[in-house]
């Protein structure tokens, strides 16, 4: 590390597990190495917690509780609404940061610091808004009251490629409610949280309200922490088989439970669509984060009739675009989060080949350090080929023609995923017919991205459970209690 800057900011990085409002060595003194994934450099050692650590992660969630949840939301909404203007004053830090930790390239590091702040300055405007009711019940034997109340310590399980849009997007709304939390970041890219918790302290959030916990032993810390009966909600974004096992483990407690898991987005193009726009989204929906997304397009489906001409499109846009390491200026195509992704990317393109389809830009790794994956579009992927039915999470833009509207719904919902769709045709008729027809919790309609802190975040099918963000965000930390009374409440 030869940036003054870039060590500068990694020194001023906690290192440490936050509990109780302190940063702490973990137990044994244990650490973990995070690597730059550009360089494959270790740029920090931080604490590897251990079951005991998570006890007291855990211990100093149930203990804040009862105060936080107690505290007006008035004040709860202004302490995440000064953590947003903290955040907007360190937007450079957090960026840096955040490609530093996880390779993304400067310019989007700086959009997910604003996609991850609105997700505070939302929750902080709707916290003293969460409406129960009362009324006559329709026998006129009594009155109706119905309330919210925060559901309890949460456990949230965060994933490596938004390290500070997840980590917002479950601490607001659990903090807008009135619950505390034990939040887990990813190994691989913990800094940027850990920063952000430090940021949740200096604009005055009380100690035991927010605890941090990395772990390299994910599978028993997590198992001891859900066993725990004061815990009441656990909320993970990430894979399908560990989103399976935590529901497995969530169950004798009968937990609260968010699950954000995999996607395998279709992306279809109508033949009446307008190609400059469908080029550009694709654009966005693929290669944002590089691919790294749960939202990004994995299966663009598009008419037979256009398909050459939007395949020469994309395949001159790809080509075009700079890969290196993401603090260069200009770079739109940062490194993949380890090798295992580049393995995985370049298997996938490899099975395409074998079964028919045509590389027609990229396609494979990178020589030098780093992590790093060709831009890549292939073209005429056929029936059965893995890339298919597998999330790519990768920088592969992979094209399927279709000859009817009937033909691209069936190619559209055959997965076992549903998280979120895009459609691009210039008919609002067929649009609105899409939306009806397409098996997915989101739509982009002539966009390519669709994410909003103030809209409902999340999937059907297997894709997961809950949603995250929007009026809903709020009510998957909060449960329901309904109150009869014999006689109106006197003045």
């Amino acid at each position: 590390m030869t940036d003054p800057r870039e060590s500068e900011l990694l020194a001023s990085v906690p290192t440490g597990l936050l509990i109780n409002g302190a940063w702490r060595e973990a137990v044994g003194g244990r650490t973990v190495a995070v690597n730059d994934p550009a360089t494959g450099d270790v740029i920090r050692e931080i604490a590897d917690a251990s079951v005991d650590d998570g006890i007291a992660a855990m211990n100093a969630a149930a203990d804040a509780f009862p105060s936080w949840a107690a505290t007006p939301a008035r004040e709860r909404a202004e302490i995440l609404r000064r953590a947003f203007d903290l955040l907007q004053e360190r937007t450079e830090d957090v960026a840096l940061l955040m490609t530093l930790e996880m390779g993304k390239p400067l310019a989007e590091a700086r959009g997910e610091v604003a996609y991850g702040g609105e997700f505070l300055r939302w929750f902080s405007e709707i916290t003293a808004h969460t409406q129960g009711r009362y009324g006559a019940n329709p026998e006129g034997t009594g009155h109706m009251i119905v309330t919210h109340h925060p559901v309890g310590p949460c456990y949230l399980i965060t994933p490596w490629n938004f390290p500070l849009a997840m980590a917002t997007r479950k601490i607001a709304p659990a903090l807008a409610a009135g619950c505390t939390v034990v939040i887990k970041p990813a190994t691989l890219t913990p800094l940027t949280t850990m920063f952000f918790a430090q940021i949740l302290q200096d604009a005055g959030l009380p100690a035991g309200v927010v605890n941090v916990i990395t772990t390299t032993d994910t599978g028993p810390v997590s198992e001891r922490i859900i066993s725990d009966p004061r815990l009441r909600k656990l909320s993970f974004t990430g894979s399908n088989p560990v989103g399976v096992k935590l529901l497995q483990q969530a169950a004798p407690s009968v937990l609260r439970t968010s699950m954000e898991l995999g996607g395998n987005a279709p992306f279809v193009v109508f033949d009446d669509a307008d190609l400059d726009k469908a080029v550009e989204g694709a654009m966005l929906a693929k290669f944002r984060n590089m691919g790294q997304a749960c939202t990004a397009a994995n299966r663009f489906i598009v008419h037979r009739s256009i398909v050459g001409e939007f395949t020469r499109r994309v395949t001159e846009r790809v080509r075009s675009m700079k890969v290196g390491r993401g603090t260069e200026e200009g770079v739109q195509i940062g490194p993949l989060i380890d090798d295992r992704a580049v393995v995985k990317a370049r298997t996938l393109v490899e099975d395409a080949v074998e079964r028919g389809a045509v590389v027609t830009a990229g396609g494979a790794g990178m020589d030098g350090p780093g992590t790093f994956f060709q831009p890549t579009v292939i073209a005429d992927v056929q029936p059965g080929s893995d890339i298919l039915r597998e999330e790519i999470f990768g920088p592969v833009l992979a094209i399927i023609p279709f000859d009817d509207e009937d033909d691209a719904v069936r190619l559209a919902n055959d997965t076992e995923y549903g998280l979120v769709s895009y459609v691009f045709t210039e008919s609002i008729v067929r649009g609105q017919r899409m939306i009806d027809r397409l098996e997915t919790g989101m739509m982009g309609l002539n966009v390519g991205v669709v994410s909003n802190a103030a809209a409902p975040f999340g999937g059907w099918k297997q894709s997961g459970l809950g949603r995250e963000g929007g009026d809903e965000g709020i009510h998957e930390y909060l449960q329901t209690k309904y109150t009869l009374t014999a006689s109106p409440l006197p003045a």
